[in-house]
């Protein structure tokens, strides 16, 4: 596994880039849009982008925006998946 890694490190940091640069990206659009009364991205889709490594993004930009941070939903999950995903990088990488 491990050279596999080595061997993939960069395609796999790419991977987490995008991602995350997605994930950070949908909040902030749906924080514009929900100040402008503009049709929203669902919240389903803002925690599946979290879900699918996109964990760190949503999180910072979560907090960053100031959005969805009175939902329970997201102030449990987002940082939860954004754990999980470092702990199965540093995982990885060890």
């Amino acid at each position: 596994m491990k050279v596999w890694m080595e061997e993939h490190i960069v395609l796999v940091a790419a991977i987490l880039c995008v991602t995350n640069g997605v994930a950070f990206a949908m909040m902030g659009v749906d924080k514009r849009r929900a100040r402008r009364n503009q049709w929203r991205i669902t919240e389903r889709a803002l925690l599946w982008s979290a879900a699918l490594f996109g964990g760190v993004g949503s999180m910072l930009g979560m907090y960053l925006f100031r959005h969805k941070t009175k939902h329970r939903r997201f102030t449990v999950l987002v940082p939860l998946f954004a754990a999980v995903q470092i702990g199965i990088i540093a995982a990885l990488l060890l």
